[in-house]
């Protein structure tokens, strides 16, 4: 097996999700309608609702719904082999993630925007609604925390990284001002962009930026992350089209280029695949228990993510400038955090042999598909240095900077999706002062900052056990989503439709909820009893609102309601 072999395939299934899959469902199952008049314009506040042209809030969407998982999941995943990976991420970008991001971001559109922990009071049940905003919030929670220690400890390790990706930050804001302040031109600003940002590479490896080794008993890496959330905070509060719009949208542009740069040297070097197709264990007979259902909650994001579905129903609802963009901003959305799953898959099992190979060691005994994110960098970077020339050195910064860039977008648009669920909370619970933006904001950034600062991170044991909890949480969250768009469906009898939803819900919940058993009774036995009692309220919740998800869709079914 090649490298050409596993892109070929993988990019014409995307084409086919594209043209075609998503063309039927939109048009015949939601019936998308531009006559249809969005919550952007018809709340617009030019803060939070903005009418955003689609390409812009196409790159505000693809970059706060990848991060660093779709690169963090698959680069673990390959340790069973390549083959369960990839044609996860494949068929799983097609099938569940692209159809479960647009659905998401038409639910949330056909109700002024509300998120879709609100949408599943409105269908669902009331009181259910709640708990899954509950869980909702959890899921932020880790994340935010998670990503936050992640940029912290990257940015350690490589103090070259420090000047662009903070730099990015100021180049973000200009393109804001220049493209809704002085209405310049969207291409001119976008090439002028990403030449500033690129340009802050050779800088940040010149000028190396490091934090003292203690300040007041916090360590670098916890000093990072007080500055991280202190501007996650200001960030979240500011208008929307002034740093979180032109952020993700140049960062979508970079991540875009990165990939035509890892693609293209794909398509030029043709490396082999020197990963197993399976590794021996799973190739036994009974061997399958090792991957099912672990994979399904490892690959998180790049096959199908609830934290999709936050997003969607969030920050990118209260955008959409006409609701047939819906099917472009959601569905690519999942196209690109699944390409970059599958460059992921292709840098990890093909590129590092090209590495040890350069360095003059066996690739037989020196490659190990054990080291996850970390191979992506090196592996892609050798790719990327065989096929167009590039220092291996530039080439793994950049993919490196392209793993703290979104990670950053990811933390940014999590602590404003927490504020607009404790906003929600203000309102449902009649608590006027945490309706207010910087309350809401406060206690967003509090909470994601004790947990990262006591938790998350502190040693790499708490790191592997909050992942696959977050998997599970994440691909339940996912799984509940999609069943809340089944019951819209059906009440608004279009129930052959339903099934678009349906099938692939009935899937993932089933490998979710497995995996979130298999972690409690792990976490009960380590006595970790924090993750512990988030599972068994992951649990619990998922339980409710499935049953009352039936209950609801029997009751229409039997036309009494």
């Amino acid at each position: 097996m090649n490298a050409i072999s596993l892109l070929l395939i993988g990019v014409l299934m995307f084409l086919f999700g594209w043209f075609v899959y998503s063309k039927l469902v939109a048009g015949e199952i939601l019936k998308l309608d531009n006559n249809f008049v969005t919550p952007a314009h018809e709340l617009k506040d030019n803060v939070d609702y903005v009418p955003t042209n689609k390409f812009v809030l196409w790159g505000h969407h693809f970059t706060a719904v990848a991060g660093a998982a779709p690169i963090v999941g698959p680069a673990i995943a390959v340790q069973w082999g390549w083959f369960p990976a990839f044609l996860w991420v494949v068929l799983g970008t097609v099938f569940f993630a692209g159809i479960h991001d647009m659905c998401a971001l038409w639910a949330s559109v056909r109700n002024q925007g509300k998120s879709i922990g609100t949408i599943c009071q409105y269908y669902v049940g009331s009181k259910v609604g709640q708990l899954f905003m509950v869980v909702i919030f959890l899921v932020l929670l880790m994340v935010n925390a998670a990503f936050g220690v992640i940029i912290a400890k990257e940015s350690v390790e490589h103090p070259t990284t420090i000047i662009p990706a903070w730099g990015a930050i100021v180049v973000a804001l200009m393109m804001g001002q220049a493209i809704y302040r002085f209405k310049m031109n969207l291409g001119i600003v976008t090439l002028i962009g990403v030449v500033c940002l690129y340009a802050l590479v050779p800088l940040g490896v010149y000028v190396p930026v490091e934090l003292p080794a203690n300040i007041g008993g916090f360590d670098a890496i916890r000093q990072w992350v007080v500055i991280l959330f202190i501007y996650a905070g200001i960030a979240s509060i500011l208008p929307v089209w002034m740093l979180l719009q032109p952020r993700d949208y140049v960062n979508g542009i970079q991540l875009f280029i990165g990939l035509l740069l890892l693609y293209s040297s794909i398509l030029i070097v043709n490396p082999s695949v020197l990963a197993p197709h399976v590794i021996p264990a799973v190739s036994q007979p009974g061997g399958w228990h090792i991957i099912v259902p672990i994979l399904f909650i490892t690959v998180a994001c790049g096959a199908i993510s609830g934290f999709h579905g936050i997003v969607s129903s969030g920050t990118t609802s209260k955008q959409v400038d006409k609701e047939k963009d819906v099917r472009f901003v959601g569905y690519l959305g999942a196209v690109g955090e699944g390409s970059l799953a599958l460059g992921t898959i292709i840098s990890c099992v093909a590129g590092v042999g090209l590495l040890a190979a350069n360095s003059g060691l066996s690739p037989e005994t020196w490659i190990d598909f054990k080291h996850g994110a970390g191979n992506f960098a090196s592996g892609g970077g050798a790719i990327v240095n065989a096929g167009i020339g590039l220092p291996i050195e530039a080439a793994q910064t950049l993919l490196s900077l392209m793993l703290i860039l979104f990670a950053a977008t990811t933390m940014d648009a999590g602590i404003r999706l927490q504020r607009y669920i404790i906003q929600e909370w203000g309102e449902i619970y009649k608590i006027p002062f945490l309706k207010k933006n910087g309350i809401a904001t406060l206690v967003a950034v509090i909470t994601s900052f004790l947990l990262a600062i006591n938790g998350i991170g502190e040693s790499g044991q708490n790191e592997v056990a909050i992942w696959p909890l977050f998997g599970a949480t994440n691909q339940i969250l996912a799984s509940l989503t999609l069943l809340t768009i089944a019951v819209i469906l059906i009440r608004s009898k279009r129930v052959g439709g339903s099934l678009a939803v349906l099938i692939p819900m009935t899937f993932i919940l089933t490998m979710a909820f497995w995996g979130a058993l298999i972690k409690c009774v792990e976490f009960y036995k380590a006595q970790n009893w924090l993750l512990f009692g988030i599972d068994i309220l992951v649990i619990i919740v998922t339980i409710l609102v499935v049953l009352s998800a039936l209950s609801t869709i029997s009751k229409v079914l039997r036309n009494k309601e």
